[in-house]
Parts: C-alpha cells; sequence; structure tokens
C-alpha cells in the first residue's frame, strides 16, 4: 500500500528476469553489464540494459526482497522523491563503477570486462538512508551479547547479496558511494538528479493505477510510529499484553472455581490503598486466613528493582503463589 514504484520495482524486472533464464536464455546477451564494449564499441545501451534486469535468479530474489524491505522510504517521502532517489543513484553508480574498475586495474593489475547485470547499485545505495534514518528496535538477544533489531535481517540479505558474485562488490561500493553522494546537503545533488513533476504526473496517471494497491482494513490500529518497523513492533508489544492479560484473567477464574485456593480481595485492597499512610489499620484480620506463603526474596528484589515497595512484593507474591508473572501484572494494574 503507498508503494506503487516499490512494487513496480519487484514485480517487473523479477519476472522478467525469470522470463530470461527460462524461456529467452538467447536474448541473455542483451542485458549483459559488459565495460568492455561500453568503452570500445561505445555500446552505451548496456549502461541502460545492463543495469535494469538481473540475470541470476540468485542476485534477483535478494534484490527484490531488499525493495520490499526498503519500501518504508517510499511510504515516507512520495513516489517522486524516492523515484530521484532511485534515478540520481542509479546515474552516479554507473559513473563510479567505471572509476572503480579503472581504479581496480591501475592498482592491482586486475581487468575486469564485465559486471554482474540488475538493478544492484541503487539497492545498496538505499542501505545509506537505511542506516542513517530508520531507528534501531531490539527485538531479541543471542547468548546474552549479540542484539537482534529489526534491521538485522536486511544487513543479512546485503550481504548475502555482496557475496554472490566474483566482483559484485565493486556495485556495492559505487552504490554507497552514490547514495552518499545523494544525501550529502553539501554536494546538492538532490537538486540536480531529480524526477520533473511533469514526469511525474504523468507516471502517476498512467502506471500508478495499475500498481497501486487497497488500502488493508482487516488490519486494526494501534499506535503511529515513526516506521512501519516501529508500528510493527508496537502491534506485537500490544498482542503481548492482550495475551498476558487473558492469561491472567483466565487463571483468576480457575482459582476462584476450585474454591479460593487465593483469596484475591486479601490482594486488592492493600495495592489500592498503596499510597495511603494508614495502610496498617485497612489490612484485614488474619483470623481465618491460611498460614502465609513463604516468599522467595530473590523474587521480591527483582519486583522491588522495577520500582515496587516490599510490602506490595510480598502481598503480590504471596496471594500469587510466588508466580512472578501474576504478580507483577497486577501489581502494574492496581
Amino acid at each position: 500500500d503507498k508503494a506503487p514504484l516499490s512494487k513496480s520495482l519487484l514485480l517487473v524486472p523479477s519476472a522478467i528476469s525469470i522470463l530470461l533464464t527460462l524461456l529467452f536464455q538467447h536474448y541473455q546477451k542483451f542485458f549483459v553489464y559488459n565495460l568492455e564494449a561500453v568503452k570500445e564499441d561505445f555500446q552505451i545501451w548496456r549502461l541502460v540494459c545492463g543495469r535494469a534486469i538481473c540475470l541470476d535468479l540468485k542476485d534477483t530474489f535478494c534484490s527484490s526482497l531488499l525493495i520490499y524491505n526498503f519500501r518504508i522510504f517510499e511510504r515516507r517521502y512520495g513516489s517522486r522523491k524516492f523515484s530521484s532517489f532511485l534515478l540520481g543513484a542509479w546515474m552516479l553508480s554507473a559513473l563510479f563503477d567505471l572509476l572503480l574498475v579503472e581504479i581496480t586495474q591501475y592498482i592491482f593489475g586486475i581487468t575486469i570486462n564485465s559486471l554482474p547485470s540488475g538493478f544492484l547499485g541503487p539497492v545498496f545505495a538505499l542501505f545509506v538512508p537505511f542506516y542513517s534514518s530508520i531507528p534501531r528496535v531490539q527485538v531479541t538477544q543471542v547468548l546474552g551479547h549479540f542484539s537482534i533489531t529489526n534491521k538485522s535481517l536486511i544487513y543479512i540479505l546485503g550481504l548475502q547479496l555482496l557475496t554472490s558474485g566474483s566482483y559484485i562488490w565493486i556495485l556495492a561500493l559505487s552504490g554507497l558511494i552514490s547514495g552518499i553522494c545523494y544525501n550529502s546537503s553539501i554536494l546538492k545533488v538532490h537538486q540536480i538528479l531529480c524526477v520533473p513533476r511533469w514526469v511525474a504526473k504523468i507516471f502517476s496517471w498512467t502506471l500508478e493505477p495499475v500498481f497501486s494497491s487497497a488500502e488493508p482494513t482487516n488490519e486494526v490500529r494501534v499506535g503511529m510510529g515513526a516506521t512501519v518497523d516501529i508500528q510493527r513492533q508496537q502491534r506485537m508489544e500490544l498482542l503481548d499484553r492482550q495475551i498476558m492479560m487473558s492469561q491472567v484473567a483466565q487463571m483468576r477464574r480457575q482459582r476462584q472455581q476450585q474454591g479460593g485456593m487465593i483469596n484475591w480481595n486479601r490482594l486488592f485492597p492493600p495495592l489500592r490503598h498503596r499510597h495511603n499512610a494508614n495502610y496498617q489499620d485497612h489490612r484485614p484480620s488474619e483470623q481465618g486466613i491460611p498460614p502465609p506463603t513463604e516468599v522467595s526474596e530473590e523474587q521480591v528484589a527483582r519486583l522491588m528493582e522495577m520500582g515496587f515497595s516490599r510490602g506490595d512484593a510480598l502481598e503480590a507474591l504471596r496471594a500469587s503463589n510466588n508466580d512472578l508473572n501474576v504478580a507483577t501484572n497486577f501489581l502494574l494494574q492496581h
């Protein structure tokens, strides 16, 4: 939704790449990114065809996944600004490709006649705004030291694409340099290499209705984070809270049906009057109440670290039979 250009870049080049690989292999020669033919035979058209369609299905798959995840920039900036970034990165990366090939040949003596084909330069260029403008949201930790964030999978896909070919590092480096140059406020490249408004209007009238999608209506709107990843994280947190509270409510009903194994009325009043100076005067009589449950000092310490008083922590743990999760939820609610 709201990303027609990303959708077109995801569907059209992938479909052409699959057709060239499976049915029209004799036409693949027109999409080879042959730098020797560009420099010696002046086949400038190869800078367009060779840098648009991937001839390796693995590169097609990885770049499509990256474009799908980078659609957030089209939603954030709009299709015109997003297409301007892709156009600028595509043109700059073509120049940097030729420069890096010449530098490699001059320094290391390696002659590179062709590079991997595909829309790879702008894809790598999108890592620059992704790194600088998308916030990190920690998801989990591995071995207690390595953080897994919402951006880890994207970097792994980029690394997989980077290792798919022998000279693809040149495309990656040129893409990153072009992304930095385009985002630079000093060079002012974004004011020169941009899509004119009249061109954007023509494409919005002709192609946008074909690739536009209806806004999903079956999802509950929760929060409005700055990015899609933050909104997804908010939705996950809301679902976790709903599941936890439903489990607590179910546990309360089950224990009440079992004959009052836990006297919840003994728990609620102290929590409601947590800040009352006459707290002791409101405690019910202990006659007829079974002996209190032994409470783990470690769990009491963990609740006190959350900001609860020792008395409230003891009451909550005793009433919940030393269930730390149940005690925490009721301390937060009351």
